[in-house]
């Protein structure tokens, strides 16, 4: 392949590379060959693709469908206040292309399924998983695996972040390390557990990272080895990955040919169908509902949050029983009461009201949307978090 020539502009923009051995001018010719596909343009997403574009890499293709929420921009530092409300692939590609006017960024306004996945990702050396969620996770090893591209993978939770490079052709894929999913609710989100705003940053930068040195060819990419994040320790360990031989999508006995229906494996959606914060059909009471009936009904509330959480909002007269708590305390609720069960979002009482169920509870129901419903919809006087 012939590598592309570097304009006097360009020399003088990555001349800091170019002064770098393993770099250099042919390096950097490199780099603005390559492409790379980022999947989600979140916390992980807005490091990755920056350092990316400022790097020179020379096409980046953005995998998103959502909007700039204010609540984003504690740790999404590729958007900004002035683009709340807009497409993040939109206001991701400005802020690119704002940084390095020299590469080209192709935006994917969609969910990253197993009907688009291939399509998108096919014309791209690497893949960076951004994703937050599993069933997104797996497939975007699964189509790193299908094409032969390596995966660079990260994920982060409160304080702390993991990252690897998955690279079937040399190295485990994700399945090798993960066969199957947690249980749908044993892995909170970062929506529902936190994350410390610079987390992304650092592992999202290392993301970045491992993808120059793929891309280069230099150094030694965290091909086999799952490199562990905790910032309250300011501590770094790794864990040695290896092929799995029953790995059941790059294993040589693999049974797995093409991409399958993840959110059914996982057990959980990959995107946001609108019905975020729901227990299902006849399970749920809206906040406006929930107003009407505590005007003349005595109705048992529950609270699953965790504690701190009530500094930020609570319901008056509210129990208060974390989630994690809940299946020790059931001797605490009376199963003939009528009650209804609410968190931050709808997610965490939703898997409660399950657990009530089955241990005989009949006449509960989730607050759809949570507090947060409550605060938008009933009383203003509550923050919405």
């Amino acid at each position: 392949m012939t590598l592309p020539e570097l304009s006097h502009e360009e020399i003088l923009r990555y001349s800091r590379h170019l002064l770098i051995p393993e770099v250099g001018l042919e390096g950097q010719r490199k780099l603005k060959a390559s492409s790379v596909l980022v999947i989600g343009t979140g916390g992980l997403g807005s490091p990755v693709a920056l350092y990316l574009a400022a790097a020179g890499v020379g096409r980046i293709g953005l995998v998103d469908y959502d909007v700039v929420d204010s609540s984003n921009l504690q740790r999404q530092v590729i958007h900004g206040t002035s683009t709340i409300g807009k497409l993040k692939v939109e206001s991701a590609r400005a802020k690119l292309l704002d940084l390095n006017p020299d590469i080209q960024v192709d935006v994917y306004n969609e969910p990253y399924t197993s009907e688009n996945a291939m399509r998108i990702a096919s014309d791209y050396d690497l893949i960076i998983d951004g994703t937050d969620n599993f069933p997104t996770r797996y497939l975007t090893n699964d189509v790193a695996v299908f094409l032969g591209k390596p995966n660079i993978y990260g994920s982060i939770f409160r304080f702390d972040g993991q990252v690897s490079v998955f690279y079937a052709k040399e190295g485990p894929c994700y399945r090798c390390l993960f066969p199957e999913p947690p249980p749908p609710g044993l892995v909170p989100s970062c929506a529902e557990g936190g994350v410390l705003g610079v987390l992304p940053g650092t592992i999202g930068t290392i993301q970045a990272t491992e993808a120059l040195k793929v891309l280069l060819g230099i150094g030694t990419p965290l091909i086999g080895k799952l490199l562990l994040y905790n910032a309250l320790d300011m501590s770094f360990d790794f864990v040695t990955l290896k092929k799995n031989p029953n790995c059941r999508v790059c294993g040589p006995n693999a049974d797995i040919k093409e991409l399958i229906d993840y959110e059914e494996f996982c057990g959980v959606p990959g995107h946001d169908h609108g019905e975020e914060g729901s227990a299902g059909e006849g399970l749920d009471i809206t906040a406006g509902e929930l107003a009407e009936r505590l005007k003349t009904n005595h109705l048992k509330l529950l609270d699953v949050r965790e504690p701190h959480e009530l500094e930020i909002s609570a319901l008056p007269g509210a129990v208060n029983i974390p989630l994690g708590q809940l299946a020790a305390r059931l001797s605490e609720l009376d199963s003939a009461e009528e009650m209804v069960v609410f968190c931050k979002g709808g997610t965490r009482s939703a898997r409660a009201l399950e657990l009530l169920a089955s241990a005989g509870f009949k006449k509960v129901k989730n607050l759809k949307g949570g507090i947060n419903a409550w605060a938008r919809e009933v009383d203003r006087s509550l923050p919405v978090y």
